[in-house]
């Protein structure tokens, strides 16, 4: 297990040192988003090819690249001509010379310690007694696509949201945006703790748990919803008013449409995230 979890860090090493160079080149840190998902595929398959038998499944790799891919791809054709995120920029300004050491440090040195902890589950796949747990595998993939679903379809509803001139400013709030106002951050919640459970059930590595839990605080505490309303509040004038009737992550009906006993109890319970 301590060999493939030092080459897979040394995998992650080498590909966030790689981006970072570019990121010199190109003046532009923003990349490292799209780099985020391929680490994860880079991950999945090194830990394959390097502890994988003749019987090994595929299917944690597989669903890791179809994860992977999309995010990287939906995330190189959505910032394809668009200037640097405000959040580098801002640290751009504010370091000036010494900026891209810190980020070397900040930015990429930390999404690469991040992923090599969330991808615990997928490092240790292979590390367990052979006893393949197949309805824990199903479960997990069932979540996992799911979460797929979940995220590729939000993603699809903002898109399509955006790209029309009309909308500029407004809050978008039909579709699954109705019901949670981080559709995409619920799906890659639910993608995280498939991977998880199809993990486990080869290989009953249960500590590995830390790697969806840190992925999950991020999503919801740190990186994720905290870190982008913040910006939203400013920039958006109706989203506050979103907010008090929307849940800011587990799905649940919108506040003003609750009038059954039973609506307003779901409401109530999924609108501890509310805020």
């Amino acid at each position: 297990m301590s060999d493939s979890l030092m080459v897979c860090g040394a995998a992650i090493g080498i590909l966030m040192l790689s981006v970072w160079l570019l990121s010199l080149y190109c003046k532009d840190v923003s990349i490292v988003d799209i780099a985020w998902g391929l680490g994860f595929v880079l991950v999945a398959w090194t830990s394959h090819l390097l502890r994988a038998g003749s019987n090994d499944s595929v299917l944690l790799p597989v669903l890791v690249t179809l994860w992977g891919l999309r995010l990287s791809g939906y995330l190189a054709w959505r910032n394809h001509g668009q200037p640097e995120d405000r959040r580098y920029q801002k640290m751009r300004a504010h370091w000036g010379g010494a900026f891209p050491w810190i980020s070397l440090l900040t930015v990429f040195g930390a999404q690469a310690l991040v992923m090599w902890i969330v991808s615990l589950p997928v490092q240790t796949v292979y590390d367990g007694s052979g006893d393949r747990r197949w309805w824990l595998s199903l479960i997990g993939s069932l979540v996992f696509a799911v979460g797929l679903a979940f995220e590729s379809l939000g993603d699809w509803q903002l898109a399509r949201f955006k790209s029309d001139a009309n909308n500029r400013g407004q809050v978008l709030d039909r579709g699954l945006w109705r019901y949670t106002r981080h559709p995409n951050y619920f799906g890659d919640f639910l993608v995280w703790w498939g991977i998880f459970l199809v993990a486990v059930a080869d290989s009953q590595q249960w500590w590995t748990v830390i790697g969806p839990i840190i992925m999950s605080v991020l999503l919801m505490r740190i990186s994720g919803v905290t870190l982008l309303e913040s910006s939203l509040k400013q920039t958006k004038p109706g989203y506050q008013a979103y907010i008090d009737r929307t849940n800011a992550f587990f799905p649940g009906p919108p506040a003003y449409t609750c009038s059954s006993k039973f609506c307003k109890m779901l409401s109530s319970a999924t609108g501890l995230w509310r805020a």
